[in-house]
């Protein structure tokens, strides 16, 4: 009955889901991972309960790849690191996380903005999981037939913060944000880890899961990514749509510096600038996205009233205009900056 019910659902969305198109592109990572899995368990292999840095390969002097093994997914997933200007002390972690593709498209903040450049001259530890597309960055009720195994919340709040800061020489100081889908977990796992992060930068999310439209977006994203969303939380608004709402949780983010961006869904220079090059063939995509971008700016606005009523400090940066799109977010990157690197002495 449940499979039903979803596939229902899945079908009722169908006229909406083609906006995420743009954000995620391909998903290899799921099915590569599930047959890791059914290798462990013909071969009888075990693997240590917990978190291990299996390997490190490194690019450059700054940029590196952790192989960090999750005993909660039971697979090895990669941290893309980028390394500190100076060496020479403790640096604290951003964790940046990629949005729906999970960093297996070209969806990415490599390949999308200047974050390596950005990040060149200063003194902090980036790191990006691969993986995680579709999953909210969440721990899923239940396995799923073609998202697999997902228990990002352990893995990112439990397994890796020990082995990164002994690897990399930490300070202990972290921060995290998210862009559009991780957006959402980046302010759900600061309210779920409340002494591992001291700053959280939300660019263009929904914080609401349990609300119509935030309930909508979710399932919208599971379900462009082949994924039942009752294996995630189960039935859509129950208990734990409501506890992993954000605005139905603000009070969970006092004490932290917290940075939300978003736009109106008007189009903007970067509109501009795709209309220029492509002419009347962006229409489309423009339309859809800032659909998109206006329901996130609808979010961001009860965000707001809940944290104002619960008396929780932010910093908010609202666009009169741009859409769901990645100039806009490296926009906000770079303005966010200054009040994360801060709390984290970066």
């Amino acid at each position: 009955m449940k499979g039903t019910n979803v596939r229902a659902r899945r079908f009722a969305l169908m006229g909406t889901i083609g906006a995420l198109a743009v954000s995620s592109l391909v998903l290899p990572g799921a099915a590569v991972a599930h047959a890791e899995d059914l290798l462990a368990a013909a071969t009888g292999e075990t693997r240590s309960q917990s978190a291990t840095v299996e390997r490190i390969e490194k690019h450059t002097d700054r940029d590196w790849s952790l192989f960090v093994y999750s005993p909660s997914m039971e697979r090895t997933i990669e941290l893309q690191v980028l390394r500190p200007a100076d060496t020479s002390a403790p640096r604290p972690v951003f964790y940046l996380l990629n949005g729906a593709g999970g960093g297996l498209d070209r969806a990415t903040w490599r390949d999308q903005t200047d974050v390596v450049e950005f990040f060149g001259d200063k003194n902090v530890n980036v790191v990006t999981p691969v993986g995680g597309a579709f999953s909210y960055y969440t721990d899923w009720l239940e396995d799923d037939p073609v998202l697999g195994r997902n228990k990002w919340t352990t893995f990112l709040t439990e397994e890796v913060p020990s082995v990164v800061d002994e690897t990399l020489g930490a300070s202990g100081r972290n921060a995290i944000a998210g862009v559009s889908m991780s957006a959402t977990s980046a302010l759900a796992l600061a309210q779920q880890a409340p002494d591992l992060y001291q700053a959280v930068g939300s660019y263009s999310g929904c914080a609401e899961t349990a609300s119509d439209i935030g309930s909508r977006y979710a399932e919208i994203v599971v379900a462009f990514g082949g994924g039942e969303v009752e294996n995630m939380w189960g039935p859509v608004a129950g208990e734990h749509w409501t506890e992993q709402d954000v605005v139905l949780n603000a009070e969970k983010l006092r004490g932290k510096a917290v940075y939300v961006s978003t736009s109106s869904g008007v189009p903007g220079p970067y509109e501009l600038k795709a209309w220029e090059q492509d002419g009347v063939a962006v229409l489309p995509d423009v339309a859809l996205l800032g659909l998109i971008e206006a329901g996130v700016n609808d979010c961001t606005t009860r965000l707001r009233g809940a944290l104002d009523a619960a008396g929780v400090e932010a910093t908010y940066a609202v666009r009169p205009d741009g859409t769901h799109t990645w100039g806009y977010w490296q926009e906000a990157l770079h303005d966010s900056w200054p009040v994360l690197g801060e709390a984290i002495g970066a």
